[in-house]
């Protein structure tokens, strides 16, 4: 059976849904998705929930494709889909605790993404940037300091900041007011259907990475 190492996409040639250069000379501000987005944290993602999967159910298998339609999710609404798609009369919160604590406790250095980041590097010199994520607020600011990327941002919001997260568009719209900008002068960078679903409900442009891209494509 291939491991989330196989499976996850070379992010080498990096699938985007338009083109990056000069862009931000379009918007007034750069909103940018963490996981999957910035920084390459889907596989950690995905070990960690096999590695709970595997401690209340040996049977259970979790399809890292189908893992990755949930990308931007909260992490609780993430175990109520898992608890539905794999049929486990388990508590989706009870389990979502134990998978984050199991994420911020894995040593791995998570790797940028490097087309992303460089992008967030250059943008942030001239445009007010923020991390919109669908990670536990602890999880995301490890994973940005573990990329080197943390102090880029000074907004970062995560679902403990809104009452309905990714798709809905709550939480871009609250980093749109946090940046001082509004809704329609913000470019989003997304990898997952809920964000993109997310950004383009609170009339933001988007720009879709890896596989998400297509199917942006496929709804414009």
């Amino acid at each position: 059976m291939p491991g989330a190492e196989e499976l996850f996409p070379d992010m080498i040639d990096l699938e985007l849904s338009e083109p990056l250069d000069g862009l931000e000379q379009q918007v007034g501000a750069v909103l940018f998705d963490c996981d999957g987005t910035l920084v390459d944290t889907m596989g950690a993602h995905y070990r960690s929930w096999e590695a709970i999967l595997k401690e209340v159910d040996s049977s259970s298998f979790l399809d890292y494709a189908h893992f990755c339609t949930w990308g931007g999710m909260a992490g609780d609404v993430v175990a109520r889909n898992i608890c539905v798609h794999l049929e486990l009369d388990h508590d989706p919160l009870e389990l979502a605790g134990r998978k984050r604590d199991h994420f911020l406790l894995q040593d791995d250095v998570h790797p940028e993404i490097p087309q992303i980041a460089d992008f967030a590097r250059r943008v942030a010199r001239t445009h007010p940037v923020a991390v919109v994520s669908g990670g536990h607020r602890a999880a995301v600011e490890r994973t940005l300091r573990s990329a080197g990327l943390r102090d880029l941002f000074e907004v970062i919001v995560t679902p403990e900041d809104v009452v309905h997260g990714k798709p809905a568009p709550d939480m871009y719209l609250l980093a749109a007011e946090k940046l001082g900008v509004k809704p329609e002068d913000c470019l989003v960078l997304e990898d997952g259907p809920p964000g993109v679903e997310a950004a383009l409900s609170a009339g933001m442009r988007v720009v879709a990475v890896g596989p998400a891209a297509s199917l942006l494509k496929q709804m414009e």
